[in-house]
């Protein structure tokens, strides 16, 4: 039988983000370090791999053919345009861009001439997007993927109707984390269901025991529970839109 969550509550002083290490040092993580005085690591459990043009070129997919991309991720995008300049295709000026996000859209910017480009992004889903859409319901979209894509854009795409061809240019792998094995961790912060797998493939006799498990989004929820461990501590939440904030209560009920 499992412990209820109210039951785990002990004090944090050391947390895992199974996220790479941020780039700068302004990140919110590093001020709930200062601010609780935390020891705070990053480690990607999950690592992106590029698909070779030549594995591409089997699925018969022929760029010039549309005239949008969706985006919803940086992978997306940094791929897209790789795969791009291995095929040697010039990426046309009138193609569209339709992005998950504001900072996709943005991240653009490392490719293209932002300004003189047709962009559009919505909030943080496809659904979002849903009004810009419709304007563009003749286009020809391309949905560069991994092959582990979000089934909520797909459903989407293909719910509404909109003629659309999922490529998948990037797949997700499992990262080597022998070098923690004898690492011990208060809170350990998930992102993915992936991460999950890549816990589990590297260490198959895990026992959570006192580590509070920190899940973002429900199919990572789901893949903790299904894994038969306890989520200590959920996000997002009305109480806690982030990752950071759902962490933060919990260290303000556990660290008193």
């Amino acid at each position: 039988m499992q412990e209820k969550t109210e039951d785990r509550l002990r004090k944090v002083k050391s947390i895992l983000i199974t996220l790479p290490k941020p780039e700068t040092e302004k990140s919110p993580y590093f001020d709930l370090a200062k601010k609780y005085n935390l020891k705070i690591d990053f480690r990607s459990f999950i690592h992106v791999e590029g698909i070779p043009a030549r594995d591409f070129r089997k699925d018969k997919i022929t760029l010039s053919d549309f005239t949008a991309v969706v985006f919803t991720s940086r992978n997306a995008v940094d791929h897209f345009f790789r795969i791009c300049e291995e095929m040697r295709y010039d990426v046309p000026a009138d193609l569209k861009y339709f992005c998950i996000s504001e900072s996709t859209a943005l991240y653009l910017q490392k490719y293209i001439q932002y300004r003189k480009r047709k962009i559009f992004f919505g909030k943080q889903t496809a659904a979002d997007l849903a009004e810009v859409l419709k304007k563009h319901s003749n286009d020809k979209f391309l949905y560069p993927c991994s092959d582990m894509a979000t089934e909520d854009t797909m459903n989407f795409l293909q719910k509404n109707g909109y003629d659309f061809t999922p490529a998948v240019l990037f797949r997700t792998v499992v990262s080597d984390l022998s070098d923690l094995a004898e690492v011990f961790y208060d809170v350990i912060g998930f992102f993915s269901p992936s991460s999950i797998q890549s816990l589990f493939n590297n260490f198959p006799d895990y026992k959570q025991n006192n580590t509070r498990f920190a899940a973002f989004g429900l199919n990572t929820s789901k893949a903790i529970s299904d894994a038969g461990l306890i989520v200590d501590i959920a996000a997002p939440s009305p109480e806690a839109p982030s990752m950071i904030m759902a962490i933060e209560n919990y260290i303000k009920k556990s660290n008193k």
